[in-house]
């Protein structure tokens, strides 16, 4: 097991915008939260997106007056638990700040949101029949992981490795702690497709999010600002 604690990697501007994220992702999942598990479930079937409803454009659950093509975005900001929540955005946190300062305070919150909703209509084309909602900031993030795998690639990743009774911190170059997150995606991804899309994570939107961060992160930043940032090569 590995995971990942901070990254070497300094940069010139304040990420309100990764804060903010932050903040609203804890916020809606606190009012959710405190509504026991009947307000749980509603938001759930309400604004988290279920992909039968998307492809049909119809509500098939009790809803309000959210249409299904709303819920490609409403999705990102409910969490399944306190665990959910706190992985997405402890990564938010560690590799968001420099995508951001990259590409500026609008164009990165733009950024986050299509890569999102890249995330959810991979799942959706994938598992089109599938009722289980999805939820989770993890598609977005996925998206700043890939295009802070290409900025980035040499920015020094300080993680915790734990191998059985074995336990170290250790410095990984980004684009090798990266590389590994993306084949662990791809590889539970491929073991679940049998589930239908209904197995508790949606492992192909996380695949999703990562190829449209590697593909469309030059559209965010410019070309000046494309160039790979290898000042933290040593």
């Amino acid at each position: 097991m590995f995971f990942p604690y901070r990254d070497d990697n300094p940069t010139d501007t304040r990420p309100y915008v990764t804060i903010g994220l932050i903040t609203l992702n804890v916020l809606i999942y606190l009012l959710v939260s405190v509504g026991g598990t009947d307000t749980y479930r509603f938001a759930v079937l309400n604004y988290g997106l279920i992909p039968v409803e998307l492809v049909h454009f119809h509500n098939y659950f009790p809803s309000t007056a959210v249409l299904p093509v709303a819920n490609l975005i409403t999705a990102l900001f409910m969490h399944g638990g306190f665990m959910h929540l706190a992985g997405n955005i402890w990564f938010l946190w560690i590799f968001g700040d420099n995508v951001e300062d990259r590409m500026g305070h609008v164009r990165y919150l733009i950024f986050y949101i299509l890569a999102g909703i890249a995330a959810s209509l991979l799942h959706v084309a994938l598992f089109p029949g599938s009722n289980a909602p999805v939820i989770g900031a993890s598609g977005a993030i996925s998206g700043v992981l890939g295009a802070y795998a290409v900025l980035y690639p040499h920015a020094r990743i300080r993680t915790f490795v734990f191998i059985i009774i074995y336990l170290d911190f250790i410095k990984i170059p980004a684009v090798v702690f990266i590389g590994i997150w993306i084949l662990f995606q791809v590889v539970s991804g491929l073991l679940s497709m049998g589930q239908g899309g209904s197995g508790g994570v949606a492992w192909f939107a996380h695949v999703g999010g990562f190829l449209f961060g590697l593909c469309a992160f030059r559209f965010f930043v410019g070309k000046k600002n494309a160039v790979p940032n290898w000042r933290l090569k040593l």
